[in-house]
């Protein structure tokens, strides 16, 4: 090969040391920006591998030029926050950092700040990315299934655009329903009066509506059929129009129970199903619908499924730890769970534990 020899410059270290600096010209901002006693600005540090220093009103980022990208977007981000009037939490900043490690063309800031309903100074919204495809789901198809571990928010935000359809007068009212499968959905085995004895199933219902509307107007829309919560076999042999209609923990549904569900469905309506397939009450045995739906109406136009992970979950910190232990635990146990069948040659044959095959 000839040719004169490269030249020092032609040579680029991707992990050689750089600095980027980033000015905010708005000290209230900075403020902001920085958190109380620096709470904010140490989260970032520890998020990424470069140094972080400040001074005055610059912020200076020294490291590997990928891990300076990926502070500066950190920064962009949490400042489009506080621009759009946001309080910076140390949730909020972790959950940024989340979204811009999974790689997603969203940004966090668009997602933290899509305002879903407000009601006395309290905003509801979804606070991941997996939430807010979720709650963009709704409004682009007419049957959607969020499916996902507890405390993912699946219901919350369905009951959420629920409320928020009524009020935009999109729809006539809101069906809110549960298979009462606890009962085995035989209420007349059950002490008091019918709302005595449907109430312990619907509870989790109410108590999100609360949140959402005025309490003492929720008696009124009862009464006058705007929003009726009630239990899931109360739905044979109806046709729902101009309705939002929430199916709440679907998993405890047989696929019988399920098509005549989704097949209540009339004009101007919307159906959302929640669930989480991974705590089935059925009994032994009986097939859960929304574990075989997804097979059953998988490529159908219109309908979609929404699936949330343990990323989505929106309690305390360790709710997600939990689901996802659980769920390492479960295909452990599934691993566990195959058959060994009996070597060639070794004795045995496969079913009659020999020289070849151990039973577990």
């Amino acid at each position: 090969m000839t040719g004169s020899p490269p030249h020092a410059a032609d040579f680029v270290d991707s992990n050689a040391s750089v600095q980027t600096k980033i000015t905010v010209a708005d000290p209230q901002r900075m403020v902001s920006l920085l958190g109380s006693h620096d709470e904010i600005l140490k989260l970032v540090e520890r998020a990424v591998r470069s140094d972080i220093h400040v001074r005055g009103n610059e912020i200076t980022i020294s490291g590997e030029p990928a891990e300076n990208a990926k502070a500066e977007r950190i920064f962009a981000e949490l400042l489009e926050l506080i621009e759009k009037g946001e309080t910076l939490t140390a949730d909020a900043v972790r959950r940024t950092v989340g979204m811009l490690e999974q790689g997603a063309t969203e940004r966090p800031a668009e997602v933290l700040t899509l305002n879903i309903l407000s009601r006395r100074g309290r905003t509801i919204r979804p606070k991941t990315l997996g939430q807010k495809r979720y709650v963009d789901s709704i409004d682009q198809h007419t049957i959607v299934f969020g499916i996902g571990p507890a405390g993912t928010g699946k219901t919350y935000l369905a009951m959420a655009k629920a409320v928020q359809s009524l009020q935009a007068k999109q729809v006539n009212r809101i069906i809110l329903t549960r298979p009462a499968v606890e009962a085995g959905e035989r209420l007349g085995f059950l002490p008091g009066t019918l709302f005595e004895k449907i109430d312990p199933y619907l509870r989790p219902l109410y108590d999100a509506l609360h949140d959402m509307i005025d309490p003492d107007s929720i008696p009124r829309l009862m009464a006058n059929g705007t929003i009726e919560v009630a239990p899931l076999a109360y739905m044979r042999g109806r046709t729902l129009n101009d309705a939002f209609i929430i199916l709440d923990e679907a998993q405890n549904t047989t696929p019988e129970q399920m098509k005549m569900f989704l097949t209540r469905l009339g004009f101007g309506s919307k159906i959302v199903v929640t669930g989480d397939v991974t705590q089935v009450d059925l009994p032994g045995g009986t097939r859960s619908g929304l574990k075989v739906v997804r097979e059953i109406l998988d490529g159908v136009e219109d309908v979609h499924f929404a699936q949330l992970s343990s990323a989505d979950v929106v309690r305390h910190r360790l709710v997600s730890d939990i689901v996802d232990a659980y769920e390492r635990w479960d295909a452990a146990q599934e691993a566990d769970a195959q058959p060994i069948r009996a070597v060639p040659g070794r004795g045995g044959h496969p079913g009659h534990p020999g020289r070849g095959a151990r039973r577990r």
